[in-house]
């Protein structure tokens, strides 16, 4: 595996690209799949690894300054594929067995034209350059962006309740963060994460964000009567709290649990300002490894 276990900074999406290319060679059982593209056209990456008959999804990179769930959710796959070849334990849990339960479908990076903007910065070269200097307030600083490519916050842009959070936020254009965009699912990225849900229809999904160690279950009443003690047990598992939010809508989650009325949660991970150090990486895996862990066996 690449360097990221160690020193996961600057982890953009040519990193990523390296780490998916490398955990499918070395574990022939994980597949590679491209759900869609990004506003600029990049691939976005899907990796399957079990044949289980409960489908569970993770994604991360979905806001461009909170680039290392991505890193993160890479590092669980990467250990999950080496319990399962080993046939050794993780977390606890028998990776042979999980892998026999569960099929994971894990998109690490869903925002990479943000992230690159975010750990790299822009160029004069850039498709968009004088727009998004526009939209940035004339800053070439971009660790603060979350958005993608045309100033979408990709978590504001599912459709549940949507207009009701287009006027919590009270953004109307492009800019680093919170514009819901001009309807809902209007980004590719946004568009190419609901296709693959409805496709695949998950059992469970899990959204990771940074930071507050937090693990948000519920949206509207419209979740199963379940998910508060499943989010009960996350927490356990991780040592982060379970919070019952309100006030927040059009997010992937919320979208998850009104669609489908299944589990949802959006973990945020780490504590800090984000973008969160990279010398926290570790740290916040030792909590995080369990939590994913416990995620794909709550059906039991």
């Amino acid at each position: 595996m690449s360097e990221f276990h160690r020193n996961p900074s600057n982890y953009g999406y040519d990193e990523l690209v390296e780490d998916c290319l490398q955990v499918i060679r070395k574990y022939p059982f994980v597949e590679g799949y491209v759900i869609g593209h990004t506003v600029l056209g990049r691939p976005i990456l899907a990796l399957k690894c079990g044949n289980g008959e409960r489908r569970v999804h993770m994604n991360g990179g979905c806001h461009a300054n909170e680039w290392m769930t991505s890193a993160l959710l890479m590092r669980y796959v990467e250990d999950w594929a080496s319990a399962c070849n080993g046939d050794d334990w993780l977390s606890g849990e028998s990776a042979s067995r999980l892998y026999k339960e569960v099929t994971l479908w894990a998109v690490p990076m869903l925002n990479p034209d943000g992230v690159e903007l975010a750990v790299r910065g822009i160029r004069p070269d850039h498709p968009f350059y004088s727009q998004l200097l526009q939209w940035n307030n004339g800053s070439e600083q971009f660790d603060q962006w979350k958005a993608n490519a045309r100033g979408v916050d990709l978590n504001d842009q599912f459709p549940a309740h949507w207009d009701e959070e287009c006027r919590r936020r009270g953004r109307f254009g492009p800019g680093p963060r919170d514009y819901p965009g001009p309807y809902p699912l209007s980004e590719p990225e946004a568009l190419a994460l609901a296709n693959m849900t409805n496709s695949l229809e998950f059992d469970t999904v899990i959204a990771l964000h940074t930071q507050g160690e937090e693990i948000y279950w519920n949206y509207r009443n419209y979740e199963p009567e379940q998910s508060e003690k499943l989010a009960n047990r996350l927490g356990r598992a991780s040592g982060y709290k379970p919070v019952k939010l309100s006030g927040s809508d059009a997010g992937y989650k919320d979208w998850f649990i009104q669609r489908y009325r299944r589990p949802g949660f959006t973990v945020e991970a780490g504590l800090g300002a984000n973008p969160l150090p990279a010398e926290q990486f570790d740290s916040i895996y030792r909590a995080l490894q369990p939590l994913l862990t416990e995620g794909m066996r709550l059906h039991r």
